[in-house]
């Protein structure tokens, strides 16, 4: 069930990647895009801990945090 519920995810994302991110532009201050980080660390760590570094990631882009090279670890 959570390998289904990740593969799920992961597709959202990839919606999100294709149709909407594009009218938005580029606007993400890290390397790589959040939205690539999220689905490389829900396929390398599954829903939970995947999902926690998602959204923590998610949660640092703001205009005060400076951004860059951040890879999935």
């Amino acid at each position: 069930m959570k390998k289904f519920a990740v593969k799920i995810i992961i597709r959202l994302i990839r919606f999100y990647q294709k149709y909407l991110s594009p009218l938005k532009g580029p606007t993400c201050r890290f390397y790589p895009s959040c939205s690539q980080y999220s689905i490389e660390a829900l396929a390398k760590y599954g829903l939970w801990r995947g999902g926690l570094m998602a959204a923590k990631r998610i949660l640092s882009c703001h205009p005060w945090h400076p951004g860059g090279y951040d890879p999935v670890e």
